[in-house]
């Protein structure tokens, strides 16, 4: 990489820190850390969510996917979360909401002590916890991946240097920080995005190369489903990003919180399952184009590496590993964020009777303390990414099919039609789960569809089958759903809101 690519990626780095220095006076409690204090612009928790939802997995493992199988992941790993994340719009995004605003949940696991117990809490928060540090570990060894293909840095300094930025910031400015960082990222990445595309379209002939390129594609790639990803698994996709993007993935439910009402928290929800939909084939129009660019090599996921470095100029490199970082970056930061708030609010009081009665400033000191800690073990355990399978491996066939089962009783547990599920139900199906994850992969070593395709399933068929079969219905769990799905409240919101509007035009 030549100095001015490196001035780039310094300058993006230095634009981060100080982003997260100035969210630091945002934040004066845990309400500030952990939701921004409800006070999120929809725009701002819509971009927001969509940066938080993908990273730099995307230049590597799936731009590998499609060099050598095209397009078919687009359609599982991206369309899939634009659905997942419509229907949540509809059905999850207020409920999320009217947890922080009418309950005072600031962690998205704190409801599930009353609305089950806390064994079922401590269950979910740590297996949810250590996934997501092998989930993280892989999305550093990812942009280390970069690093090392566009300028030879070595993998432990590629993850030490941009986990240490990260860390900076997302611990000085808590969700404001992960958030305003988010909003610039999305910019910085929109323009190398474009830049990207441009030079490429030079390469093709020009902008023809829009609509000629597809027929000179190798056979297959225009297929939506091939015989690994099959339609099944597509169709799963969506059930799963459903759940993992609605609340499961704990740092997606933030945005929905951080909203300041439910018409604000659902309007963040529609932009961020529009921009799922339409931006990611922008970013992948180039990795599409990568057999007919850079034909035969020999490991797929280094093609866009490869195309950045053999056809673009000096400071413009730089800012598309820049714009690679910040997909990395955006949602390494929010899932800290997420696992320090669980970390602060479900798992540490029940460990240590002292931290039931903190004070707001220690509260926020341990907060920041737990997110130090979180990205350090991450940092670490990235070191080993490659011994545990690869990236595609941990975010594929770990994260996906694991993600079912700790979703199914999280996010099913709000709605009514679930409300005789009990503390029973939710045990037996997270653990039926991740039970059939284990035979699945480890005893029959079944193909991609069955690994991620059954833990889901049965975790779905487990909670439903005993909340029909052993139902434990309580009057305190009623009234937790009528709460947070109880439509009137928007009405009420709107109506304070003009009143309020209008008494300050009138003072």
């Amino acid at each position: 990489m030549h100095l001015l690519d490196w001035t780039v990626v310094c300058g993006y780095f230095v634009l981060m820190v100080v982003i997260g220095w100035w969210s630091h006076k945002k934040v004066s409690n845990v309400s500030d850390f952990f939701t921004a204090g409800g006070r999120m612009p929809w725009w701002l928790a819509g971009i927001s969510h969509h940066m938080s939802g993908y990273s730099a997995v995307l230049f590597v493992a799936y731009a590998g996917v499609a060099y050598t199988s095209g397009i078919t992941v687009y359609f599982w790993g991206f369309a899939s979360i634009g659905i997942g994340v419509g229907i949540g719009s509809w059905l999850f995004a207020a409920r999320w909401n009217r947890l922080r605003s009418k309950v005072g949940v600031a962690s998205p696991l704190e409801y599930l002590a009353k609305r089950y117990d806390v064994p079922t809490q401590q269950a979910l928060a740590w297996s949810g916890s250590l996934l997501k540090i092998f989930d993280i570990a892989a999305k550093w060894y990812a942009v280390a991946t970069l690093l090392n293909a566009f300028a030879g840095v070595p993998y432990l300094w590629g993850i030490l240097l941009t986990g240490s930025v990260t860390l900076i910031y997302c611990t000085a400015g808590g969700l404001w920080a992960d958030a305003l960082t988010d909003f610039g990222q999305f910019v910085i990445q929109a323009v190398a995005a474009l830049v990207m595309i441009w030079v490429i379209l030079g390469k093709l002939g020009g902008v023809s190369g829009l609509w000629t390129m597809w027929a000179k594609l190798p056979e297959g790639h225009l297929d939506p489903a091939t015989s690994r990803y099959t339609t099944v698994f597509l169709l799963v996709y969506v059930l799963v990003k459903t759940l993992e993007y609605n609340g499961g993935m704990w740092n997606l439910a933030q945005r929905y919180m951080a909203a300041p009402n439910t018409r604000e928290a659902r309007r963040g929800a529609r932009l961020s399952s529009a921009l799922y939909l339409l931006w990611p084939p922008v970013l992948m129009f180039p990795m599409f184009a990568a057999p007919l660019l850079v034909p035969g090599l020999g490991d797929p996921n280094t093609s866009y590496a490869v195309m950045t470095m053999t056809f673009l100029p000096p400071g413009l490199i730089g800012l598309v590993l820049a714009g690679i970082f910040s997909h990395t970056m955006a949602m390494v930061s929010s899932d800290a964020n997420a696992i320090s708030s669980v970390i602060t609010r479900d798992m540490l009081p029940v460990l240590w009777r002292r931290a039931r009665s903190f004070t707001e400033a220690e509260g926020l000191r341990v907060a920041r303390t737990a997110t130090v800690l979180f990205v350090v073990l991450t940092m670490v355990v990235a070191t080993q990414a490659q011994n545990l399978g690869g990236v595609l491996q941990i975010v594929v066939s770990w994260v996906a099919a694991l993600m079912g089962p700790i979703s199914v009783p999280l996010l099913l547990g709000m709605l009514p039609a679930f409300r005789n599920c009990g503390p029973r139900a939710a045990l037996v199906s997270w653990a039926g789960g991740l039970i059939a994850y284990a035979l699945c992969y480890y005893a029959f070593a079944a193909n991609a569809t069955v690994t991620v395709a059954m833990p889901v399933l049965v975790s779905l068929a487990l909670f439903g089958g005993l909340g029909l079969l052993a139902p434990e219905r309580r009057e305190s769990t009623d009234e937790m759903i009528e709460l947070v799905g109880r439509e009137d409240d928007d009405i009420a919101g709107r109506a304070g809101n003009t009143r309020m509007s209008g008494a300050s035009s009138r003072s």
